[in-house]
């Protein structure tokens, strides 16, 4: 039998264990169909390895982000599938983290209006995203638009959170969901990890036909994108095609020298080579020549991933499947800490 000391001790024991952050990862990806180079090289890829490095991993096909752009029922519903499929066969393990479809876990949802409720208008009419974004929609840009940058903080919250692997254009809204949780836990006490940044080491990868912008899915120039299930004649015409420069010689100067050097950051991301590495193996090349050495990298690369979202979109039960245990588990997660918001705020 368990004397009251040894029960005071368990209960302490029992308290830390509560009271212990554990290293947790959660990035999203909205579902556009199947990425890009850009969105391999800057998020998926760097995805892959995470799940390998840390022991608790969300993943989530942000279905609700995507709709403060409009989008057509029927293509929303394929383009789940098809992100699915594809960082499926990119190398993401549903064994090894939980990869799930956010509307399937309406805690996302309300945890944002509470969070909404905590923060400053002004701070979300400064974002930059916020005034690119409503310049293209002729409402001048709509409350969900707006507020997205919230349901993004409710979406690492909700799960305590500790890193959130983001691109440089993703930093302010971490910030964001860093201060939102530090305004929280001023409200009513320390609950929320504060969210640390994980940023790619991989250059963000540029438009080959236009190197001063980022690579891009709604880039009205078909060259200027390649897509991850493109053929080897399309990314071959994609790289033949690439904006570069009067100099022959491949260099590496972003400032100076922008498609070049987005070529050589492509070469180095998609081989595994330092840039120093790529520069040493190009000496002799002039830049025609160059491109098609990219060119080639990339294939063989994207050729295996390409042939496996083949194979996976013809199973759609399967994807659906994969996406609806992932959202019960992720739910498991949830449930308990935000009942415990809901206690924390006075719902219950």
């Amino acid at each position: 039998m368990a004397t009251p000391g040894g029960l005071i001790r368990a209960a302490r024991r029992g308290t830390l264990a509560q009271n212990m952050v554990v290293d947790r990862i959660f990035s999203g990806i909205q579902p556009t169909g199947t990425p890009h180079l850009g969105n391999y090289l800057g998020a998926i890829q760097n995805w892959v390895n995470l799940q390998e490095e840390y022991s608790s991993v969300l993943y989530s096909i942000m279905d609700m982000h995507s709709l403060t752009m409009p989008k057509e029922p029927a293509l929303l519903r394929q383009n789940i599938l098809d992100t699915t499929a594809a960082i499926l066969a990119c190398g993401i393990d549903p064994k090894k983290c939980f990869l799930f479809r956010q509307s399937l876990v309406p805690e996302h949802a309300e945890l944002a209006w509470i969070l909404g409720c905590i923060t400053n208008v002004p701070r979300l009419l400064r974002l930059p995203q916020w005034k690119m974004k409503r310049a293209s929609q002729s409402n001048g840009g709509t409350v969900g638009l707006l507020t997205y940058p919230v349901l993004q903080a409710a979406d690492i919250l909700l799960y305590k959170s500790t890193h959130v692997p983001v691109g440089e254009d993703q930093v302010l809204h971490l910030e964001l969901a860093q201060d939102i949780a530090q305004h929280f836990n001023k409200k009513y006490g320390e609950f929320f990890p504060v969210p640390k940044a994980i940023l790619s080491t991989t250059k963000k990868i540029k438009s080959l036909r236009d190197p001063t912008v980022k690579m891009s899915k709604s880039d009205t120039q078909k060259l200027a994108t390649v897509n991850i299930v493109d053929s080897p004649d399309e990314i071959v015409l994609k790289f033949r095609k690439a904006v570069t420069d009067f100099t022959s010689e491949v260099t590496y100067d972003p400032a100076s020298r922008p498609g070049v050097s987005n070529l050589v950051s492509i070469h180095s991301a998609v081989s595994g080579l330092s840039i120093e590495e790529v520069l040493h193996q190009s000496v002799g090349l002039d830049t025609a020549h160059y491109k098609m050495v990219v060119a080639e990298s990339v294939i063989q690369k994207f050729a295996p991933i390409r042939n496996e979202i083949k194979k996976l979109q013809e199973d759609k039960a399967h994807l659906i499947q994969v996406l609806e245990a992932g959202a019960e588990k992720a739910k498991e997660l949830a449930t308990p800490i935000y009942q415990e918001i809901r206690r924390l705020v006075g719902f219950q």
